[in-house]
């Protein structure tokens, strides 16, 4: 896509979600060990979009940590950036269905190998060689990750990265909503795009009108170029400048999960910038990542986990052209 070693490179968590598969024999709840963390599972769709991408974190040097590792580098994701904690063990999250189809997250990270990221394990040269830095809240909510994240933001600002942010906010992490709104307050002013969710949008702004809670943000944050807010079953929103897009979501009765829907619509995102650079969408171009990106989504919410089952292009595109309304 680039000239440049790699596409997007990304920072953040990694984890394993733990998510419900069936009952045992004695009736015991089964769960399945699913690589996780948004950031990879955003690499992972980049890759079958044909994209080259790296990742900067942190796992323990324990079993699920090279389990991890291994399902990354399954993906094509580079993992030069990926470093272990001798001391501390890789984060674990339980994911669990309410009757809704919404998830329900309990996380053991209290610490977790991926908060204890320091500045100076951020491999500076994979950020210089490439166009696009993303990230997430997950990296801000400690410390040591905090100034890690920091650090990286300033090193893909000082080598003209284009920046996209993902708030991806996940309450039981913070120790009270008000550092969550600071944090990704900090976040938007750093970022050229930003994709945000129907719920996060109405709780970072106070506004349950989404496109009062749009323009909010582009006028608080003017340095946000493209705005796209993800609504579930209710589809999307692309706002560029003062060009405004919609698009319907694709309903399916095979859906069995949401876990990395929002992950598959961001990649998409992120790709359709790549292609076209930040400076150069346009409606018909925006309408078009929306149909992809909502299709896309829609897609892995008929598999089980996320960063292995990500749809190819052209799956996608055989699916919207099958696709009955």
């Amino acid at each position: 896509m680039t000239n440049k070693k790699y596409d997007v490179v990304a920072l953040g968590e990694l984890l394993i979600d733990f998510t419900e598969n069936g009952l045992s024999e004695q009736g015991n709840p089964l769960l399945e060990a699913n690589p996780g963390g948004a950031p990879c599972n955003v690499l992972s769709m980049l890759q079958k979009l044909g994209d080259k991408t790296a990742f900067i974190g942190k796992v323990g040097n324990d079993g699920f940590g090279h389990l991890l590792t291994k399902a990354v580098q399954e993906q094509g994701i580079d993992t030069t950036g990926l470093v272990y904690d001798n001391d501390v063990h890789t984060t674990l999250a339980l994911v669990l269905k309410k009757e809704n189809g919404d998830r329900d997250f309990a996380f053991y990270r209290n610490p977790g190998a991926d908060m204890n990221l320091k500045e100076e394990e951020v491999n500076e040269s994979l950020i210089a060689s490439s166009s696009i830095f993303h990230f997430g809240t997950l990296s801000l909510t400690d410390e040591s990750v905090k100034k890690a994240t920091q650090k990286a933001v300033k090193v893909a600002k000082e080598n003209g990265l284009t920046i996209t942010f993902d708030p991806n906010l996940r309450e039981p992490l913070w120790r009270s909503l008000e550092e969550a709104h600071e944090q990704v307050a900090w976040g938007l002013q750093q970022a050229d795009v930003v994709k945000i969710s129907d719920n996060e949008i109405t709780w970072f702004t106070g506004m349950d009108n989404y496109d009062e809670g749009i323009a909010f943000l582009q006028k608080e944050y003017p340095n946000l170029k493209l705005i796209c807010l993800s609504m579930g079953g209710d589809g999307s929103k692309a706002v560029y400048r003062d060009v405004h897009v919609a698009y319907p979501a694709f309903l399916q009765e095979a859906t069995i999960e949401t876990t990395g829907a929002g992950d598959t619509f961001c990649a998409c995102m992120i790709h359709t910038v790549l292609e076209n650079g930040i400076d150069h969408l346009d409606e018909e171009k925006l309408k078009e990542m929306l149909k992809f990106a909502n299709a896309a989504a829609s897609l892995v919410t008929t598999k089980k986990g996320a960063l292995r089952v990500m749809p190819t292009k052209e799956e996608v595109e055989t699916f919207i052209e099958n696709f009955k309304r």
